[in-house]
């Protein structure tokens, strides 16, 4: 039976370094605690050793500690001044020795668990090093090849590791097999117990992002900027861009000469429908862009409940909502406001509703209620609920006449909840 001391590993350490692509003292501290945890199998709890690999040799020694007393109450952690000097001749009380093990206890069967040590550590040495290595490039776009498509879930080889890109992230379109080449953003990636998991997305905002990084110059240095994105994954995109250089149109340096750069984009996506909106700071200006070539006649901004009214002609009215909803969900997600599209017919039915409904408050005549309804008051509720400084701004009267208005949004509103519960109960007395 061999003993612990293992003579010249330096050829297995150094194919398995390579093999591996790990360092060498990376395997060199795997097999220390491989031959260390042997050791202490065999020879039981209570020692305290500890493992040292020599390279000129190549060998793995272990050495067994004790301290040198007068009285040894422990036998695996003392030694007797004797025993010390016959080990060290220059030993003195209090010295802590280290003692080589040279007892024969390296057998088949702690080879063999020698090596599902080692196996072990290098594995976790390996996930580590992939975990750290994909962890920088978390949010950039990957590149591999399908391996195998389990139920709805994408597996991709990236080489080096494996990857997952889950339904939800797929572009509903599209349709993979193996050994098809695919692109997608590594969107996330978490140490678990069988090694890094690593996810990646196509239908994220961010591989959009990612994407126009790669193909305009201008995003990748800076100069433009993407400072909004709102997409329905396969069917239509909404971005907006800006920049301060006032020399850079970032609307073309997207699009690129003759459209290349977009299309390039678009081709990736599988002819998802790009639009390409300049940010404003402006809610009206941003909104019409933002509905893309829709001929606006009439915008209205309600900052207290973020909502944008767009008076749209009956024939662009189809346009500016697109099909099922898409253009103007995707452009209200885009500005931040709720959108409400209404065409000049329907706009004129409602603005006489509300005219109607305005001039039963008492004191307003139909002069009070069109300049009402063009402030953004367009109910008696909205009259009742407002603040008399600005009510006087916003019609051009004084603060008098402004608080008589609202009271009497007030009273009338009164009136008709009276109204209303002394029908209920006259119901009820019927009943």
């Amino acid at each position: 039976m061999p003993q612990i001391i293992i003579s010249d590993l330096n050829p297995v350490i150094d194919q398995v370094s390579k093999d591996k692509n790990i360092e060498k003292q990376l395997v060199v501290e795997a097999l220390e605690q491989a031959i260390l945890a042997i050791a202490r199998k065999n020879l039981g709890q209570g020692y305290d050793l500890e493992s040292h690999f020599t390279d000129e040799t190549g060998e793995i020694e272990i050495f067994m500690f004790k301290k040198v007393v007068e009285d040894v109450k422990n036998s695996k952690t003392e030694i007797s001044l004797e025993e010390a000097l016959e080990a060290d001749p220059g030993a003195i009380m209090g010295d802590i020795l280290g003692l080589k093990v040279e007892k024969n206890i390296y057998g088949r069967i702690e080879a063999q668990v020698a090596k599902q040590i080692i196996f072990q550590k290098i594995k976790e040495i390996e996930h580590k090093n992939i975990f750290n290595e994909f962890n920088e490039r978390r949010g950039e776009i990957v590149s591999g090849l399908v391996r195998k498509v389990e139920k709805s879930m994408i597996i991709v080889d990236l080489g080096k590791t494996e990857a997952i890109l889950p339904r939800q992230e797929q572009i509903f379109s599209e349709t993979y097999r193996p050994h098809d080449r695919i692109r997608a953003v590594l969107s996330n990636i978490k140490m678990e117990k069988g090694g890094p998991k690593l996810v990646l997305s196509r239908a994220s905002d961010e591989f959009l992002t990612k994407l126009f990084e790669t193909e305009v110059p201008e995003i990748y240095d800076g100069t433009v900027k993407i400072v909004r994105v709102a997409r329905a994954p396969g069917f239509r995109s909404k971005i907006a861009v800006a920049t301060t250089n006032k020399d850079i149109d970032p609307v073309g340096a997207c699009v690129g000469m003759r459209g290349i750069r977009i299309q390039s984009i678009t081709n990736e996506l599988r002819g998802e429908k790009i639009d390409i909106i300049p940010y404003s700071d402006n809610p009206a200006k941003f909104a019409v862009s933002a509905l893309s070539s829709v001929d606006v006649s009439n915008i209205t901004v309600d900052e207290d409940s973020k909502t944008i009214t767009v008076i749209v002609s009956d024939d662009q009215l189809a346009l500016a909502i697109g099909k099922q909803g898409q253009n103007v969900r995707l452009a209200s997600k885009l500005i931040g406001y709720k959108l409400d599209i209404l065409s000049q017919s329907k706009m004129g039915s409602k603005d006489k509703n509300a005219y109607k409904e305005l001039m039963e408050i008492p004191s307003v005549g139909d002069i009070t209620a069109k300049l009402l309804y063009q402030n953004g008051y367009v109910s008696i509720e909205s009259v009742a609920d407002a603040d008399a400084d600005k009510l006087a701004k916003d019609i051009t009267v004084d603060n008098k006449k402004a608080e008589k208005i609202i009271n009497s949004a007030k009273e009338y509103l009164e009136k008709i909840k009276a109204d209303l519960e002394l029908k209920e109960k006259i119901e009820q007395d019927t009943i």
